[in-house]
């Protein structure tokens, strides 16, 4: 018996080593562990949705974007058009934010294939929808191909918006991104197409030294009332009331006072609102006694309508509600308000409806959330977002729209975290966020359902693919459990940052890698819980 340790050897490699046999399919891990290799079409996926501009665990920005251009001139050279619809669906609400659908959409317009530049300018407009998305674009441009023709053809179309719409757009992004709009017409060489695109264009390049007697055309009513506050400053709410000015038309030429404010909340589309509700509360237009605003904020945010309309990201509802909640404790400004319960709510109910669902499927899922040291790392916003906790609330999501789950954490150990669907989106970070510690073995979940049994439709692991600290491969872990318990369990694998890795085996048709941050998610989680494969 003394030496049994050695005649009963594991016949599992750790997952420091590639899987014998299956060496040409793997690859190593910046944390040493070996996994699949991803193809090229989830790693667009995944540099898209996440984007490549902060820093993660195991890479710096730098090395992750360049990494993204790789992947995308690849990707590019393989099937432009393919590339095209990818950018769309990142940008159509699903990214964390626009940047890098739109520098992904920069280097596509780069290619000398003639079918990248066609599908460039076939989804220019449905990318680069207003103006600070113009400048951000133009500076990318300035800085990796220069202007040809074809960024003037774009430039153009873009210009050519209805006279309306395109004030609008020119009179709240005068200057971003070191550009301003006289800048932008020279460069792209835009050309008027009415008589008040022309109006507008004169307005931009020369400005305005008289103020007309009369709104010029009811497409240039917004810029004649900004021009005019511009001369009256004091007259601040009558510009807003007549001339349904936004904050950012506002703000650099009125007077700010809480009056203000009060009448441009009034108007305040749902982006804007999200993110000055902090301001609103300071200031006092937002207060637990005045109901009628708070009844504002209520059918505003929890409106699916607004929601899909102004593309609010969850991410972006998850910040607002960390934010807000610390009542200043979070990021870098020096504001401090007294929290209104009542928002919070509010906004733990705005995170739920920004995720995709439907009804309950009513299958089994076990939800494994990576909370090794990896996932505790700030990858999302200087305000303190960590993937673990992301993770927590996407499981959360869909949690909320089943009966039958259970949700626990994993690192080197299989844990409970104590989350269940009566947790708001908070506490489920926080009990997330306590229990950061350790390596990563994703096989410790399939071990601990072997373990107890536990027979699971679907099982979702939460990760940033970067596992290897265990003795055994997920993959082979996996199998025992199916040899074991389960034949027929479906596994996605919902991949949360940007790497070469994937967890799934390529040959195993019952596991899915999906990219993170997406909305719909949740609800593709709940198709392949139902779906015959």
């Amino acid at each position: 018996m003394a030496y049994s340790f050695h005649v009963n050897k594991s016949k599992e490699t750790k997952q420091t080593a590639p899987i014998p046999g299956r060496e040409k399919e793997m690859t190593q891990g910046k944390s040493g562990g070996y996994a699949f290799k991803a193809d090229i079409w989830t790693l667009l996926r995944r540099c898209l949705l996440l984007g490549t501009a902060q820093n993660t665990f195991y890479s710096d920005r730098q090395e992750l974007s360049d990494y993204f251009v790789n992947v995308l001139k690849e990707a590019i050279a393989q099937k432009p058009s393919k590339v095209a619809q990818e950018i769309l669906y990142a940008s159509d609400g699903r990214s964390i934010n626009n940047s890098a659908p739109i520098y992904a959409l920069t280097i596509l317009s780069a290619s000398e294939l003639p079918e990248a530049k066609k599908a460039f300018l076939e989804i220019f407009l449905e990318v680069v929808r207003t103006g600070t998305h113009l400048y951000e674009w133009l500076s990318y441009t300035k800085a990796t191909r220069g202007f040809g023709k074809i960024i003037q053809q774009a430039g153009a179309a873009w210009f050519s918006k209805q006279p309306k719409e395109l004030a609008y757009q020119l009179l709240k992004y005068q200057q971003r991104y070191d550009f301003s709009n006289r800048d932008a017409l020279r460069l792209l060489h835009a050309k008027p197409v009415t008589p008040e695109h022309d109006q507008l264009f004169q307005w931009v390049t020369k400005g305005w030294t008289e103020l007309p007697e009369n709104i010029p055309s009811p497409e240039l009513a917004q810029v004649w009332w900004y021009e005019w506050l511009k001369r009256n400053p004091t007259e601040t709410c009558k510009a807003i009331k007549e001339g349904h000015l936004t904050h950012e038309m506002v703000a650099p030429v009125g007077k700010m006072d809480v009056k203000a404010w009060d009448l441009l909340f009034q108007e305040m589309p749902i982006g804007a609102l999200l993110r000055n509700l902090a301001s609103l509360t300071e200031i006092g237009v937002l207060r637990a006694d005045r109901l009628e605003n708070l009844d504002r904020v209520e059918s505003v945010l929890t409106n699916k309508g607004y929601l899909r309309k102004g593309r609010i990201h969850p991410i972006d509802v998850l910040k607002a509600l960390k934010t807000y909640a610390s009542g200043g404790g979070l990021g870098k400004s020096k504001k401090t308000w007294t929290v209104i319960p009542r928002i919070v709510d509010i906004l733990e109910k705005t995170l739920e409806l920004s995720f995709e669902t439907v009804e309950p499927t009513g299958k089994v899922f076990l939800h494994a959330v990576d909370i090794s040291g990896s996932m505790s790392s700030n990858m999302v916003s200087s305000i303190g977002l960590k993937c673990s906790e992301i993770a927590a609330t996407m499981a959360l999501v869909t949690a909320k729209a089943e009966k039958n789950y259970i949700i626990r954490g994993f690192s080197t150990e299989f844990i409970d975290l104590g989350i269940t669907s009566s947790d708001s989106f908070r506490t489920a970070c926080q009990k997330t966020t306590d229990r950061n510690f350790g390596g990563t073995d994703a096989a410790v979940a399939f071990d601990w359902a072997i373990q107890k049994k536990f027979k699971a439709d679907v099982i979702c692991l939460w990760t940033d693919s970067e596992s290897w600290a265990g003795s055994k491969h997920p993959s082979r872990a996996l199998k025992k459990y199916r040899d074991k318990i389960n034949p027929d369990v479906k596994v996605v694998y919902v991949s949360l940052a940007v790497n070469h890795l994937t967890q799934v085996d390529p040959k195993d048709k019952l596991s899915w890698d999906l990219a993170g941050f997406d909305p719909a998610t949740p609800k593709l989680i709940q198709t392949i819980a139902i779906e015959n494969v």
